[in-house]
């Protein structure tokens, strides 16, 4: 094993059988979204060779790494996540750097990649068969998982070390080989971990990382048919035009994609301790997740109270760089991010909402104060489009039947939560709400080991983490074994049905 564990990156290389392969392609500065004078690193927009070199490279790698043993395979994720537990600060400062967010949710995010990490090197010991009973005598019948081949991977930028990990881990616990493409927002964590992941003792061309445009290479790997599946985490719209490419060519998807998660506030004997479950999951990565609560639908009785004490609480978050102690809000991660969220408020303040937080001035930059808007209707586009900033739209209703039905209605379906003393309604709401995973008076935060995933147009495929991956990155075998072929009488006495 290499004792080389470092994260120095040559500018302009992807990481492909084990080396930084300089590309030919146009290079691309990766700016720290806090200080856009602070170039963080410099990466290549690929070309479509160096795609193939990576994709060859997993090729080649794929027998001798599907032949190893499964928990050989976990002793080297093992010992990865050593290799992390090592680099904990730095990885965690050059995340904060390239992706903005508070240094302490980049630390947080690192635990929970490596604990992710840990569960997928167990599943080296968890890769189980059956054996079914044979109507013949003297013949076994058994399955068995074997991996499905060469894996694309394209990730966001909002999550640079989870995502990649999510989709890594598990492939090659199961024996695939991988093809990573990382938003071009935010490489340089994943590069990271490539390289960490090669002193660890993976062998070559196991992993191979390429940087550079989702419509380019993004889509060339969702193409190529030597890629035997894909998983995605990105937007909705995105996602449609990889499972069509894949689908065309018959391979797998696994699609993670966008919400417009609800949380319906029933009743509580503690509102503040609600306001402080919601206003962490929605303002975590400054609003930029897939599972951030983004509507608040609440029983019109305690709407009042509710709204000020969410306010208040908004009202006081502290926005500022990531590296500065106490920062709970950070910037966006570009101005074409900014502009965005900017835009859909504006309209939903055109469209009838109320702003009951202020204006406030925050630090010059892609920053964007917490925003809650009040009165929101079902119709509005705030109620309705994925805003992914730290907005949060509050929609009043009388009844459980019309919370449920606010909730449904969306193309959306990851995540919802409820929050109720009567068990009956929480039941309820948990049974009727059209979503993929769902959170009983708790925010909408998920656990390394538990499946995920979503409904509707926020995924397709088999949900990641936990157990479930094994329907995405493996595919089954049947196996009739019999000790020797039958002999001529035999095969008279038993003619085959088939």
């Amino acid at each position: 094993m290499s004792t080389q564990q470092t994260l120095e990156y040559p500018p302009g290389a992807n990481f492909i059988d084990n080396q930084w392969m300089p590309s030919t392609g146009p290079r691309v500065n990766t700016l720290n979204p806090a200080d856009s004078s602070d170039v963080v690193g410099v990466v290549p927009d690929s070309t479509s060779e160096d795609v193939e070199s990576a994709i060859l490279a997993a090729q080649r790698a794929l027998p001798d790494w599907a032949a190893t043993p499964a928990p050989a395979r976990g002793d080297i994720l093992r010992r990865w996540s050593e290799l992390i537990g090592q680099k904990i600060e730095e990885l965690a400062q050059l995340m904060t750097r390239e992706m903005g967010k508070p240094l302490a949710e980049s630390r947080g995010e690192l635990g929970r990649a490596r604990l992710e990490l840990d569960y997928a090197a167990g599943e080296g010991t968890r890769l189980h068969g059956t054996t079914i009973p044979s109507r013949l005598p003297g013949l076994l019948v058994y399955t068995e998982r074997e991996p499905i081949g060469v894996v694309g991977a394209i990730t966001p930028w909002n999550f640079p070390a989870v995502a990649p990990m999510r989709k890594i881990a598990p492939a090659l616990i199961y024996g695939n080989t991988v093809v990573l493409k990382p938003a071009l927002e935010t490489p340089l964590t994943a590069l990271a971990l490539a390289a960490l992941l090669r002193d660890a003792g993976l062998p070559n061309g196991v992993l191979n990382v390429v940087t550079g445009r989702g419509s380019a290479i993004g889509a060339q790997i969702a193409a190529d048919s030597r890629v035997a599946g894909v998983s995605f985490t990105g937007s909705t719209s995105v996602g449609r035009q990889v499972n069509l490419a894949v689908a065309e060519r018959m391979g797998d998807v696994q699609l993670e994609l966008g919400g417009k998660n609800a949380v319906y506030v029933h009743s509580a004997a503690d509102l503040e301790h609600v306001v402080s479950e919601i206003t962490a999951a929605a303002i975590q990565t400054t609003g930029q997740r897939c599972t951030s609560i983004s509507r608040v639908i609440v029983a019109r009785d305690i709407a009042d109270e509710f709204v000020q004490l969410l306010s208040d609480r908004w009202n006081n978050l502290t926005v500022g760089r990531g590296t500065e102690e106490g920062t709970v809000v950070g910037p966006l991660v570009s101005d074409v991010q900014f502009d965005r969220v900017n835009g859909y408020v504006n309209q939903g303040l055109q469209e009838g909402a109320v702003r009951v937080t202020s204006d406030r001035a925050v630090p010059d930059g892609p920053y964007f104060p917490p925003t809650v808007l009040d009165h929101v209707t079902r119709d509005m586009t705030v109620a309705r489009e994925e805003i992914f900033g730290p907005v949060l739209s509050v929609t009043r209703v009388n009844t459980v039947e019309e919370a449920i039905e606010i909730a449904n209605d969306t193309d959306y379906g990851l995540a919802a939560a409820v929050f109720s003393e009567d068990i009956d309604v929480a039941m309820r709401f948990s049974r009727q709400a059209n979503s993929g995973m769902i959170h009983i008076n708790h925010g909408t935060t998920s656990q390394p080991h538990v499946p995920f995933g979503g409904h509707k147009d926020s995924g397709a495929g088999a949900f990641s983490i936990g157990h479930t991956n094994v329907e995405f990155f493996t595919r089954t075998k049947v196996v009739y074994l019999k000790p020797k072929a039958a002999g001529p009488e035999e095969s008279k006495r038993r003619p085959d049905p088939a």
